[in-house]
């Protein structure tokens, strides 16, 4: 595994750890506003994954069929 796939995915995971603390202090101090708050910061950063892996995806897709051109 290069260093770059180790940092991005060291990235995505403290993301959604520091995602699921911020949930769970909110159930600890019952905080309505709170909860709401980190239950969309995980669906939107989960969204936005999704979307970034299907654009990765498709361009691959493209890139196979794709000859070289030699000037």
């Amino acid at each position: 595994m290069s260093p770059r796939t180790i940092l991005n995915k060291t990235i995505i995971l403290s993301v959604f750890v520091l995602a699921g603390w911020l949930l769970a202090r909110s159930f600890y101090y019952g905080s309505f506003i709170g909860i709401v708050l980190a239950l969309v910061g995980i669906v939107a950063w989960a969204y936005f994954l999704y979307q970034l892996q299907k654009m990765q995806n498709k361009g691959d897709e493209g890139e196979e069929y794709s000859e070289p051109v030699n000037h």
